[in-house]
């Protein structure tokens, strides 16, 4: 190796990828490929390549790659923060599957599922190679990332009115089989704590839980209103109870978060013995449902098999063109918790 003390005094700029090649006696080529996750190098090569990156203190211009590649290596996820606690571990889950192409997640999050124009006009300011969108796209929206040729993939969403790229879990299916279970426990009222008006995935599980209690021939479910929060169990719990003047047999909430709420109020504001007296139910199978003091009977949704087919579809996308739109389907699970009497699926 040349003097290394002798070539950064020579430098009065940023050390490049020129530098460290020469300084470690390889290509340009092979130091790019280096930092490039995922691309064929020799051990003994990175070694070099390591130790004089080290050397000269060297860090890849990621700006000056996207000038020379024309892509950023940039990938917007659109979420409404009002959504569900699940994302905090839908973006970690997101995170590492994308870094392992090179690809890094920015992330942008609104408060309406329906009001996403304002959150997009802020997308367009990044030189983005893609999206992931958690959130209700219209016509207007989706003619616009094919305009601007940026591919897109729905996430645990669907457009009713075309067939897009998406990763959605069958909501209402996940609806059917826990009204189903909860039914064949001996459960004949039930109540429904909904989630915010402009979340589709609220809407299909509502939809979910009064179609199968039609099949059944069940009285429809007493809905009240909620945000996805903790406080809407407890405030849709007091009014469920108001209305139909004692608890009914099960509620079924939107969320996890509801239905902890939901289960706090009804064990510490009225007495009531959960699942003795009434069930409560979840949705996401979010970590914290399964904590001690809640042990909660949730539907959980498979994360990680979702976040990777989102990745494997947006990464061949961006590779190769947007190719014949496809949706994945995937299963929720029940999970058989401490606060709902199931019975058998049927």
């Amino acid at each position: 190796m040349a003097d290394i003390q002798a070539l950064i005094q020579r430098q009065a700029r940023r050390v490049t990828s020129y530098d460290v090649a020469s300084l470690a006696g390889v290509s340009q080529s092979a130091v790019s490929r280096c930092f490039q996750p995922g691309a064929s190098v020799s051990k003994a090569t990175f070694a070099r390549v390591m130790e004089a990156a080290k050397a000269l203190d060297y860090t890849p211009n990621a700006a000056a790659r996207s000038l020379n590649t024309r892509r950023s290596n940039q990938v917007a996820l659109l979420v409404s923060n009002l959504v569900t606690l699940h994302y905090p571990e839908i973006v970690t889950e997101l995170s590492r599957h994308f870094s392992g192409h090179g690809l890094r997640i920015l992330l942008f999050s609104f408060t309406d599922e329906g009001d996403i124009d304002r959150t997009l006009s802020e997308v367009w300011q990044h030189q983005i190679d893609g999206a992931i969108v958690a959130a209700r796209l219209g016509p207007q929206q989706v003619a616009e990332f094919e305009r601007r040729a940026v591919p897109f993939v729905l996430f645990n969403r669907h457009l009713r009115e075309r067939v897009v790229n998406a990763v959605v879990c069958d909501q209402a299916e996940a609806a059917r089989i826990l009204v189903s279970r909860l039914a064949a426990g001996g459960h004949r009222r039930f109540a429904l704590i909904e989630g915010p008006r402009g979340s589709v995935v609220a809407q299909d599980r509502s939809r979910g839980v009064s179609a199968r209690l039609a099949q059944l021939k069940l009285a429809p479910p007493l809905i009240v209103r909620g945000n996805y929060d903790y406080d809407s169990g407890a405030r849709g719990l007091r009014e469920i109870i108001a209305t139909l003047g004692a608890p009914p047999d099960a509620v079924i909430c939107a969320n996890d978060l509801t239905a902890m709420g939901c289960l706090d109020c009804a064990r510490h504001d009225f007495q009531l013995d959960v699942p003795g007296q009434l069930s409560i139910t979840g949705f996401d199978g979010v970590p914290q449902a399964g904590w001690l003091s809640y042990r909660l009977t949730t539907v959980r949704q498979p994360v990680e098999q979702m976040t990777l087919a989102v990745t494997e579809m947006l990464t061949d996308m961006i590779a190769g063109g947007p190719g014949r739109p496809q949706q994945r389907v995937f299963a929720a699970t029940v999970v058989d918790g401490a606060t709902a009497r199931l019975g058998p699926a049927f």
